[in-house]
């Protein structure tokens, strides 16, 4: 190709936006980039060079005036410049900058946690710059820079900047393709998943949590959520956070299950894995947390209640029905009523101990007020049903059990 038809010299572009340089100045690192673009990555707080990272002991800025006269002869040579045809894209021209430091070998670890910290700001203050991002490959280096790293211990610096790239990359989910969440099926970087999922933090396990929760919404993610649900590992881990005395991380753990549940082929394994068992104690314990995931947990159980190993981890535990029928009534709504419902008549049908434990821990009251509350038809019909179930029970001594 001739000049004219590769548009703009490499050395009359700006590092950071791509287009032709207007009003080229030349920072102390001795690179050259246009006034504008680099005034808004200094304001953003940044304090290197974004091309040689280099850290700016002195930002001042020297008019590079033989540059500006060799770019007016080229202009006035014919050329032209094409900026919506050579430029990448147009967003605020800082990240491209931000992306080469998260790219470069030579960047530190502190320099691209700056740099994810910028990059957190901006995607909070300007949402509308999300789709800037993702044209710019954001997400898949986000996730290649997570999860790509060598196995091993992990630093409590390193630590830092997983959780931000994380809540980087989660800001992206709702917004672009998940097929890049696939890596995750590549055995080194599911073995990192895990052991970010071991070693990590709240703030990371709960990152994760979402991710997983995220797969399950799409269809090109489909053989990843079937990944996850045969990893044991992964599946305890999970539980475990459901004994936690943090909000979050009861909530998004509740998430994460409940979203492995959706595909059918994963419930056998989340029964052995003792996910039934966790959700038991999360139920149980509602009271002194949020309760807004308790109807979530609650269609959980019963989906799983539909495994044979589902109805007797449920009735072999020593509070097991006591949970289903604590979620019958609740005084300030009825979400979960009816899945608890419907778990009870499952569990009931074959089971003389389980009606028994349901009797004894007072079904019969949750259910009359359920009765008489502003519920729905359906959700009556079900408790009506549930009564005649256990009619032959309350009889023999209804006064013992009432």
């Amino acid at each position: 190709m001739n000049e004219a038809e590769m548009g703009i010299p490499h050395l009359f572009r700006c590092p950071i936006s791509l287009d032709l340089l207007t009003d080229p100045v030349t920072l102390s690192t001795g690179q050259t980039y246009d006034r504008s673009s680099i005034e808004k990555w200094l304001n953003l707080g940044n304090q290197t060079c974004p091309v040689t990272m280099q850290k700016l002991h002195d930002p001042s800025m020297v008019p590079n005036h033989t540059l500006r006269h060799l770019i007016d002869q080229w202009l006035q040579m014919g050329h032209q410049s094409k900026p919506y045809h050579n430029r990448i894209i147009d967003p605020d021209p800082s990240f491209i900058a931000l992306k080469l430091n998260l790219e470069s070998d030579d960047s530190t670890l502190e320099i691209k946690i700056q740099t994810l910290e910028t990059v957190q700001v901006l995607s909070d203050e300007l949402p509308s710059q999300n789709s800037c991002l993702i044209q710019l490959g954001f997400f898949p280096l986000l996730l290649e820079l997570v999860f790509g790293e060598p196995q091993g211990e992990i630093s409590q610096e390193h630590l830092n900047f997983v959780e931000r790239a994380l809540v980087c990359a989660l800001k992206l989910i709702p917004h672009c393709d998940l097929r890049p969440l696939n890596m995750l099926k590549e055995e080194s970087k599911l073995e990192r998943f895990l052991i970010l999922f071991n070693q990590g933090t709240i703030t990371v396990k709960i990152s994760l949590c979402q991710i997983v929760e995220a797969i399950s919404s799409s269809l090109v993610t489909k053989e990843l959520c079937a990944v996850f649900g045969k990893n044991p590992t992964l599946l305890q881990g999970i539980v475990l956070l459901l004994d936690q005395n943090n909000p979050g991380a009861l909530e998004f753990g509740v998430k994460a299950l409940s979203a492995l549940c959706s595909l059918e082929s994963n419930r056998g394994n989340l029964v052995r894995e003792g996910v039934l068992e966790g959700l038991v104690t999360y139920i149980l314990t509602v009271e002194r947390h949020e309760r807004n995931v308790a109807p979530i947990a609650m269609t959980m159980v019963e989906l799983l209640l539909d495994l044979e190993s589902g109805k007797k981890a449920v009735i072999d535990h020593p509070n097991g029905v006591n949970a289903l029928v604590k979620m019958v009534f609740r005084v300030s709504n009825h979400e979960g009523s009816e899945s608890a419902v419907n778990a009870l008549i499952i569990v009931c049908s074959d089971s003389v101990h389980a009606r028994e434990d349901a009797i004894k821990a007072g079904i019969l009251t949750q259910l009359l007020l359920l009765l008489q509350s502003q519920c729905s038809g359906r959700i009556k019909t079900k408790a009506r049903r549930l009564l005649k179930l256990l009619r032959s029970m309350w009889h023999e001594d209804s006064t013992h059990y009432v």
